[in-house]
């Protein structure tokens, strides 16, 4: 529980470490709760579940190097999705709870099973007799934003796009911006039922922004909220954004702008869950009169999203004109390259955004120096291997 953040963004914490924390909380307080994982829980950061629990193993002979094992372990890993998810969906259906873990880019495989499953919830409502099911809980890291060492085709968010283009309207895509809003995320999936929730987030140290009431405000208003701290009263431009590293690059754009447009009043606002034509969750989504109260009647909307820009532009046009709204996003372009010109390249960078309002204003000298410093990062990171712009 953090109270207060003295310095938004001043701290840097692994959302994935406290997932990983959090993991291990839920084994020691439930006996018979289970995660699965390929062989990638040390690789996503979940390594805390391993204080707390072993892993499921039938060969119990020993090496230096191996990880805590047991014949009766709750921590199941297998390089298989498919295995993993179908033996999950058959414990939830017992009525207890789990979690599976992922790299993003590998989440899809699971699409088919996930899609029958949904079916299963949406026709399982209409018998009397069953119980709602704990929900689903999908954690995906390792994303396409910060696949160094992996390369393009470990960059694939294509999950979350179908989740909320189904109209059974019975899958939540979370968003937490931060280690704190990380574990809102956690609570959230943990208390729901008969739904579907793909929590995204990513394991490196990413900037703390907001406090625990702050994060779970956000679920039970609309999926979203005004960073207060970075934002302006009677705002000229709205800048949005759903993902950690989508939210800092935001924030940084608004510190570039207001250096080089002094007077220029800007609001932020955070995105916390998307459904099925909604910001907000399958049971609290964002009416119509909270977006204007958070993203004004008329003002222009620069939007950041973890995935691909049209599937979050689908959902602006559930609320405003899609001429108001600018989404950048993952444009599936990649290799293996530095963070920045992996933003550089999906055109999701701190300056694209920083671009747009330029432009908007017929700033043509600060979109040719926006450019030129994309440029000037671009050659260190091909000649260097490294970012300019940290």
């Amino acid at each position: 529980m953090i109270d207060h953040v003295e310095n938004p963004g001043a701290e840097l914490h692994s959302p994935a470490k406290r997932v990983g924390e959090l993991l291990a909380e839920q084994f020691d307080k439930n006996p018979f709760f289970y995660f699965f994982s390929p062989d990638e829980t040390t690789s996503n950061h979940f390594d805390a579940v391993y204080d707390a629990e072993k892993r499921a193993w039938g060969d119990l002979v020993k090496e230096s190097w191996d990880l805590p094992s047991a014949h009766d372990g709750r921590i199941i890993e297998m390089l298989s999705e498919n295995v993993l998810f179908s033996t999950m969906t058959g414990h939830l259906m017992n009525g207890e709870q789990a979690m599976m873990g992922s790299y993003e880019a590998f989440f899809p495989i699971i699409t088919s099973q996930l899609l029958q499953h949904i079916k299963f919830i949406k026709q399982s409502k209409n018998v009397e007799w069953r119980d709602p099911m704990p929900a689903v809980n999908l954690l995906s890291t390792s994303t396409c934003w910060r696949q160094d060492h992996n390369g393009f085709t470990h960059q694939s968010p294509a999950l979350m796009s179908t989740l909320l283009t189904l109209p059974t309207n019975l899958c939540n895509c979370l968003f937490p911006a931060d280690d704190v809003a990380a574990e809102a995320a956690f609570d959230f999936m943990l208390a729901s039922r008969d739904v579907v929730n793909l929590t995204t987030f990513n394991k490196n140290d990413l900037p703390r922004y907001i406090d625990s009431n702050h994060a779970k405000f956000q679920y039970e208003n609309g999926g979203a909220s005004i960073y207060q701290f970075a934002s302006d009263q009677n705002p000229d431009f709205v800048l949005t954004a759903a993902g950690d590293i989508q939210t800092t690059e935001t924030l940084e754009a608004m510190k570039i702008l207001r250096r080089d447009l002094p007077g220029i009043k800007l609001r932020f606002v955070g995105i916390t869950a998307l459904s099925y034509r909604a910001i907000g969750t399958t049971k609290n989504k964002m009416s119509k009169s909270q977006f204007e109260e958070l993203y004004t009647a008329d003002k222009p909307i620069i939007a950041n999203f973890h995935g691909y820009p049209e599937t979050l532009a689908a959902i602006f046009e559930n609320y405003t004109a899609r001429g108001r709204v600018r989404v950048h996003g993952f444009n599936e372009e990649g290799s293996t390259t530095t963070p920045f010109e992996m933003l550089r390249k999906n055109l999701a960078s701190r300056y694209d955004i920083a671009i747009d309002i330029a432009r908007l204003l017929n700033r043509t000298k600060l979109v040719d120096k926006y450019y030129d410093l994309l440029d000037e990062n671009h050659t260190t990171a091909v000649k260097f291997g490294e970012d300019l712009i940290k």
